[in-house]
């Protein structure tokens, strides 16, 4: 049985995720409180994009502060807000500096408790889902929005191949790759929220955990064929982290407990 939970299950591994915390000087002392939080909780921290308001360096400041006191790994994508302000480099080497760890289309590893935890990020994009894909046809921009889409595609599977031996293995996006956790935004912007194309190399490689933000208004759960996706939009959740403890991590047999 696979579900998501907050009670502690002695040798698990327990991972704090949140999505769209949207850092600005006006919450740092909330975004510290929130982290702060944490202590004690969790073993890894994942934050699945829009970290900042607007994608100022100054903005990913507040978050690199809330940070600053986690004596646990910090894994990271970027959202559509952190690359608004074209200042995406800046923003990562603030959060990079402040021991985050950014990934951009890389996969990356970590021990914990002995057990090896895979993570493949990427921001995604967008292109839609059944009905509604946007399509390699037409003028340059489209079909350039199209290509962005399959560069990211492309990550996510060489990522999961890259990671195929850890215990257990964690998708980490912002836009959505299942239209199942957009249930409650408008189906008229479902196309700008995320897209199915994203699903085919989860589908293939089925990792442990999909994680993704962005779909404010959306659903919490759904899932891609049987691996389990969880839209951790902090407004979807209705608070600041969800703690996901993963169990039994033999390889081709991890639970969520």
């Amino acid at each position: 049985m696979t579900q998501a939970t907050d009670g502690r299950v002695p040798g698990t591994v327990r991972i704090a995720a949140a999505g769209d915390v949207h850092c600005h000087e006006g919450n740092r002392e909330a975004a510290r409180r929130a982290f702060a939080g944490l202590d004690g909780r969790a073993d890894l921290v994942l934050l699945a994009g829009d970290l900042t308001t607007h994608g100022e360096p100054e903005q990913a400041a507040v978050l690199a502060d809330a940070c600053s006191e986690l004596s646990v790994p910090v894994f990271a994508v970027l959202g559509n807000h952190d690359v608004h302000a074209e200042r995406q480099d800046e923003v990562v080497a603030v959060l990079e500096g402040a021991g985050i760890h950014v990934l951009d289309r890389t996969a990356a590893t970590c021990t914990i408790g002995g057990l090896e935890i895979g993570i493949v990020g990427a921001k995604g994009f967008v292109g839609g889902f059944p009905g509604s894909h946007l399509p390699d046809f037409g003028e340059a921009l489209l079909r350039e929005v199209y290509a962005e889409t399959t560069r990211d595609v492309e990550a996510l599977a060489s990522g999961l191949r890259e990671i195929a031996h850890c215990a257990a293995r964690v998708v980490l996006l912002h836009y959505a790759p299942v239209s199942a956790t957009l249930e409650g935004e408008p189906p008229g912007i479902w196309t700008m929220l995320g897209t199915d194309r994203l699903a085919a190399p989860i589908a293939e490689h089925e990792p442990d955990l999909v994680l993704h933000g962005h779909a404010h208004a959306g659903t919490f759960q759904g899932a891609i064929g049987s691996v389990p996706v969880f839209n951790v939009s902090v407004p979807v959740m209705e608070r600041d982290f969800w703690i996901f403890e993963i169990a039994d991590l033999e390889r081709a047999g991890a639970h969520l407990h």
